[in-house]
């Protein structure tokens, strides 16, 4: 890959119609500015990111955590621009200089296509096919390998290229037709999920996989398959930034949150943030901390402190490996090569995580409710499609949007569009469908 060549403009689906912008917004501006008016991204406000919603100490919703993570990919964008203009002043006469704009798009997207629930959506979605009823479907889903890994690995990361490339009924061609260099900072595990099998991690689902093909192909990103085989490439540098953004924010206001529903006292947050920093830092953080009496405050100014360290952290390992991310050599993320102080706070951090945030009774309890409400939905939903004809199912059916390719020509393409419906739901209104179908909750009458 080379610098000169690795940004594109040009829009999903709208490539007949490409031309230089003339407005004052760049092409890419205008990406984040599509993402932020968009239904899907509202909708995120009523998702879950870690602790339940919603409550009486504001936490991190799915939403507020997509935004911060843009404005730390904005930041990082920012800083790499600079850095490569400065080590190659010929990139000042292309769109480098439009990193920052790429990124933090893609950060805004980079959750839209998770289910309600967190994490434990995805899970359910997955084990519904594997462990549930589901599987019987396995036989009849053969007729192309990557129709079953696709169902069975459910992946947010993959569903959100799904979500803003996908031609849904009614909608134009490339969905959101996004700019090229959006989509593939987006994705992080750009591969098929034939490729995913133990590791429940891909890009993008077999029906987006030849678009996805012609971004890689239009960018010059390093195919790693052989023709004929799944598609199979090296990383779109700018996922680099995208998923340390991502890795920045979860884990320091994990904790932040952790600390305002009192999982974990002051005293014990501040020195998991200050093991962070060196003895000079640290002695300059905890005489700032001694003027302020408010421990919220002395939480907030922390977790500032520490964003910024880890962008300079992430930007000097992204600037010392660059030509290593350009041939597709560079391994694992940006956050496990940082300096040994910072890298092994967040190693021990992200241990205690699990027991104290991830593993929390809070937690799990939302996992449990949202196992169950989204097995039940595929299961009545499934049926559905698989007997259309029955009353039930005609009922089920006729609550699903007409974007929703519910009668399409194939089983991939109907279980695909039960699956765009449920993970399009927000965590309310699962739960609400859900009471509904079960006769727990009527409407007025």
């Amino acid at each position: 890959m080379e610098w000169e060549k690795i940004i594109s403009a040009k829009r999903l689906g709208m490539e007949m119609l490409y031309q230089e912008n003339d407005e004052d917004r760049s092409t890419f501006q205008r990406d984040y500015d599509r993402l932020v008016f968009s239904a899907p991204f509202r909708r995120l406000q009523n998702k879950t990111q870690v602790f339940p919603l919603p409550g009486s100490v504001f936490v991190h919703n799915r939403l507020t955590h997509s935004l911060e993570v843009a404005c730390v990919g904005r930041s990082l964008g920012n800083v790499i621009a600079r850095r490569l203009t400065e080590r190659y002043p010929q990139l000042k006469e292309t769109a480098i200089s439009e990193t920052g704009n790429i990124v933090s798009a893609a950060c805004l997207a980079h959750d839209m296509g998770n289910p309600p629930f967190g994490h434990s959506g995805e899970k359910a979605i997955s084990a519904y096919f594997t462990e549930g009823k589901g599987i019987e479907l396995k036989d009849r889903l053969q007729d192309n390998p990557a129709w079953w890994t696709d169902i069975i690995n459910f992946e947010g990361n993959a569903n959100a290229f799904r979500l803003l490339a996908h031609k849904f009924l009614g909608r134009r061609n490339g969905g959101f037709a996004m700019t090229y260099s959006t989509l593939a900072s987006i994705a992080k595990y750009p591969y098929s999920s034939v490729y995913a099998q133990g590791r429940h991690k891909f890009g993008f689902f077999e029906s987006e996989a030849s678009q996805f093909e012609s971004i890689a192909t239009e960018l010059g990103m390093i195919r790693l398959s052989a023709p004929g085989e799944p598609l199979k490439y090296a990383r779109y540098p700018f996922v680099y930034l995208v998923e340390a953004a991502d890795d920045i924010c979860y884990l320091l206001m994990d904790m932040e949150d952790a600390h305002k529903l009192r999982l974990m006292s002051t005293g014990e947050t501040k020195e998991f943030m200050m093991a962070f920093m060196t003895p000079e830092e640290r002695s300059h953080a905890e005489s700032i901390c001694r003027m302020v009496t408010d421990a919220n405050e002395q939480i907030s100014y922390l977790r500032s402190k520490l964003v910024g360290m880890l962008v300079s952290e992430c930007t000097e390992v992204f600037m010392q490996n660059e030509r290593a991310i350009l041939d597709g050599t560079f391994n694992g993320s940006l956050i496990r090569h940082i300096s040994d102080i910072p890298r092994q706070a967040y190693q021990e951090l992200s241990k205690v995580s699990i027991d104290r945030i991830y593993r929390s009774k809070e937690v799990l309890d939302v996992e449990l409710a949202g196992f169950q409400i989204i097995s039940t939905l595929l299961d009545l939903m499934t049926e559905a499609v698989l007997h259309p004809d029955r009353e039930y199912s005609k009922l089920l059916i006729g609550r699903v949007s007409n974007q929703y390719e519910i009668n399409g020509p194939d089983l991939y393409t109907k279980i695909l569009a039960v699956l765009d419906y449920i993970s399009g739901m927000t965590d309310v209104y699962a739960l609400d469908v859900y009471r509904k179908i079960n006769g727990n909750s009527l409407p007025a009458v």
